[in-house]
């Protein structure tokens, strides 16, 4: 075979191929992009087809959502504001010597719980019992001086009258009695000094509580200069909460407390809110609102018999403004912010409907529904993700207590929570 013959026949191969590669090509285009755009175009990634596309099962061909509910309750709500409160005693004191001097004895054990005007400790008394026998000493050398010139002036008194002594003898005698006396004031005072000097050696409890660790060693120089003291002692019952209410719920605060009459009920709770620790009264408001935090202080009154609440503990605060008797509620979760405002996900007829609602007052988990929603019905909790108005639901379960506790069946189910019957 000549050199021109093998030559064609190559061309003719490559040809061939070329022509095998673009029907390739092209079928597969036509399968991806122009055979399903005769079909209905597909949904964006992430995003349920619409009421109405192309699918097995549903309404118009569209597969229901997959969604928990539950109903709307009616009954008593509170209204109840949150915050974070600091335990703080009534009375928090360090107890520190009035008069200098060595710490001879302690009466007490380091926590121990002290009633007031208990004895705690007692310093070396030798140097003011000293001071204080001078003082009566003194006293006592001045008082023998006042009976002497009070003798002469009677003395006195009777020559006078009888024109033995001059007048102004007289007077200068009543003048020195006059002198001794308030000088006999004077010892008075020094002399009750001095025992009330020495009384500051004993040292007593100024108030009932809780003592701290001891501060001072026995045989250590204590006096009023000493910066920590000897100990400390807190008031642990009563204690008080202080927490702040934000400025916005001022109004409804004093008003609630002008209902009350007898203060609002406060709870405290552990951190964690698990555990309520004591349950009180609030019982003041402070006098002016904090800038720096927008806030008002306020403080509420628990009795702690069994010291639940431990000084500068920080504990949350829930107070309760009042008790709204026929409230609609849901759940927190089930309410959704959109353009139009706040709105719920209905279920009516196997289908979910937007509904928008007003909502009012809130608690940790649900929140009042003031308008647009009426008790029992039932609103979607889960597998709102999915959802548009007029998607066709399966509601799998209730949830929240809700009276049914398996709901009626999407339209692709058998019975509720079962496989859907067979052919």
């Amino acid at each position: 075979m000549s050199l021109s013959s093998h030559k064609a026949s190559g061309r003719r191969t490559t040809l061939v191929v070329t022509a095998l590669v673009l029907l390739a090509v092209g079928a597969g285009l036509w399968f991806w992009v122009l055979k399903p755009a005769s079909h209905g175009a597909a949904a964006p990634a992430g995003m349920p087809p619409p009421p109405g596309a192309g699918g097995p099962g549903g309404h118009g061909g569209m597969s229901p959502v997959t969604v928990s509910v539950v109903s709307a309750e009616q009954g008593a709500f509170p209204v109840v504001i949150r915050a974070v409160g600091d335990v703080t005693p009534y009375n928090t004191v360090t107890v520190v010597p009035q008069v200098e001097g060595r710490l001879l004895r302690v009466h007490f054990q380091e926590g121990a719980h002290v009633q007031a005007g208990q004895l705690l400790a007692e310093l070396d008394p030798r140097a003011l019992q000293a001071s204080l026998d001078e003082a009566r000493g003194t006293q006592a050398q001045n008082q023998a001086e006042l009976k002497n010139a009070r003798s002469d002036l009677a003395r006195y008194e009777r020559l006078y009258r009888q024109d033995s002594v001059s007048r102004q003898q007289l007077e200068t005698q009543r003048a020195l009695v006059r002198q001794l006396q308030a000088r006999s004031s004077t010892d008075q005072a020094k002399v009750d000094n001095a025992r009330v000097q020495l009384g500051y050696t004993k040292i007593h409890a100024p108030v009932a509580g809780r003592l701290g660790l001891l501060k001072a060693n026995i045989g250590a120089m204590i006096g009023p200069s000493t910066t920590d003291g000897l100990v400390s002692i807190v008031q642990t019952d009563p204690i008080s909460v202080i927490f702040g209410v934000p400025e916005v719920q001022l109004t409804a605060l004093r008003d609630a407390m002008a209902a009350a009459g007898n203060g609002l009920e406060v709870e405290a709770w552990d951190r964690s809110e698990q555990g309520r620790l004591a349950s009180g009264r609030l019982t003041t408001l402070d006098n002016q609102i904090d800038t720096t935090t927008g806030s008002l202080r306020v403080r509420a009154r628990f009795d702690n018999p069994g010291e639940t609440l431990f000084p500068n503990q920080f504990v949350n605060i829930r107070l309760t403004l009042q008790t709204l008797p026929r409230a609609v509620s849901v759940p927190v979760d089930a309410v959704q912010f959109g353009t139009q405002g706040n709105y719920v996900y209905v279920v009516r007829d196997d289908k979910a409907h937007v509904q928008v609602v007003k909502l009012g007052a809130t608690t940790a988990d649900r929140v009042q529904i003031v308008e647009g929603l009426a008790a029992g019905e039932r609103v979607v909790l889960e597998g709102m993700d999915r959802l548009r108005n007029g998607s066709a639901v399966k509601i799998v379960a209730a949830t929240e207590g809700d009276p049914d506790a398996l709901l009626a069946p999407g339209p692709d189910e058998g019975p509720a929570g079962g496989p859907p019957p067979g052919p």
